[in-house]
């Protein structure tokens, strides 16, 4: 999505562009996401209630969070990071950033969907994070906080969640429906169709690994498996890869990998879901999606190619069919890795030393959603004008 939303935005503005994909737009971490739009995910998983939850997560038997003491201990400094930033007076600051790119990246998204041609794929029905547990304080605090940036959401009893969502089962005593959040029934196909949006526009997508980048006098060198790109800008928008192909000219990002698994369930047609629903309790979302029922896991904390390990999807589904019935797996098990910076903000920006090279990675869990703002600014920047909100907190120079 985030490289997908640049070419297009730098499109707009009149660029010549080449995106260049070792698959086809939307095959890798994009495809696999919850498919939400979301307003109010402007609080990161480092937050000051990590640490009430931490003894939890030591265990390594929550399916919130898994994690690899081996991975780590070689990452102990990315962990310190992380953990440095669970802290309140970190909070306000991280809100307010995301705040203002996921604001400008709902708009686009709402306006290029239908330019696509995917207007049928979204659906305006928010989405509802809801708690098993008597859990009203906590959903209550929550609404005031997103309150506090501007963001509007419901609270919901037993009662008003039975009425929101019929087809589901009484286990929550207490929800919060983000109104103003949208989704879509398959994430990859929205990003294929803004892909194809670009290349009727002129645009041009070549499919090939990138061997490496080199500066090339006023420009650049961009070396593919046959042959090469010359530009006067490269974009880095190269999810858990961007840190290899960094490396090369010297940049060591911090950059960590909290990787996620689905599984697809055939629906129940006659008890259907309408929106995601994340169980805040037994860390799970459950969303339809084209392919079925989608389960999706938490947070497991590893290298970014170790083998898959199903712990967390085998502990969530059965939960999941105590909410909504659903019928025999479809397909097989997916993985992906979501870039995670240490203090859970992107790099939005120019890289800082190397003119014409810019940064766009490490959006953790929000990368959908925030693609599209992403593409915006780092658009702007390149042509010279001020991006369509504050970049300061998103700037590579902060690691780099």
């Amino acid at each position: 999505m985030v490289g997908v939303a640049t070419a297009n935005a730098a499109r707009r503005r009149g660029f010549s562009v080449v995106l260049i994909d070792r698959r086809e737009a939307g095959s890798e971490t994009s495809y696999g996401n919850a498919g939400i739009l979301s307003s109010g995910s402007i609080f990161p998983l480092n937050m000051p209630n990590l640490w009430r939850n931490l003894p939890a997560y030591l265990t390594n038997r929550n399916a919130a969070l898994r994690w690899n003491p081996a991975w780590a201990l070689r990452n102990a400094r990315w962990v310190a990071g992380f953990l440095a930033n669970a802290s309140p007076e970190r909070t306000k600051p991280r809100a307010t950033a995301l705040r203002g790119l996921i604001a400008a990246s709902l708009s686009v998204h709402r306006a290029w969907i239908v330019e696509a041609g995917a207007a049928a794929r979204i659906r305006e029905t928010g989405w509802l994070k809801a708690w098993r547990s008597d859990a009203t304080a906590t959903a209550k605090a929550e609404q005031a906080a997103l309150a506090d940036y501007g963001i509007k959401s419901e609270l919901l009893d037993r009662q008003a969640i039975s009425a929101l969502e019929p087809g589901i089962l009484p286990v929550y005593s207490v929800g919060l429906l983000h109104t103003e959040t949208a989704s879509v029934d398959s994430p990859g196909a929205v990003v294929k169709a803004y892909a194809q949006m670009f290349a009727a526009s002129g645009g041009e997508i070549r499919r090939a690994d990138i061997q490496a980048i080199a500066g090339d006098g006023d420009g650049w060198r961009v070396m593919l498996a046959g042959g090469e790109v010359r530009a006067r800008h490269v974009v880095v928008a190269l999810g858990p890869w961007s840190k290899d192909l960094l490396q090369t000219l010297g940049y060591r990002v911090p950059l960590g990998f909290e990787r996620g698994y689905h599984q697809h369930f055939s629906p129940n047609p006659s008890r259907p879901l309408a929106r995601p629903i994340h169980d805040s309790d037994k860390g799970f979302l459950i969303t339809p999606m084209e392919q079925g029922i989608r389960i999706t896991t938490g947070v497991e904390l590893t290298d970014r190619d170790a083998p898959s390990s199903l712990a967390q999807l085998d502990a969530v589904v059965p939960q999941a069919r105590g909410v909504v019935e659903f019928g025999e797996a479809v397909g097989e098990p997916w993985r992906g890795s979501r870039p995670t910076l240490p203090d859970s903000l992107p790099m939005i920006g120019p890289a800082p030393r190397h003119a014409g090279l810019w940064l766009a990675f490490g959006h953790q869990h929000i990368g959908f959603t925030t693609g599209a703002g992403t593409g915006l600014a780092i658009a702007a920047m390149i042509g010279g004008v001020a991006p369509p909100f504050d970049v300061a907190a998103f700037l590579p120079s902060r690691y780099l």
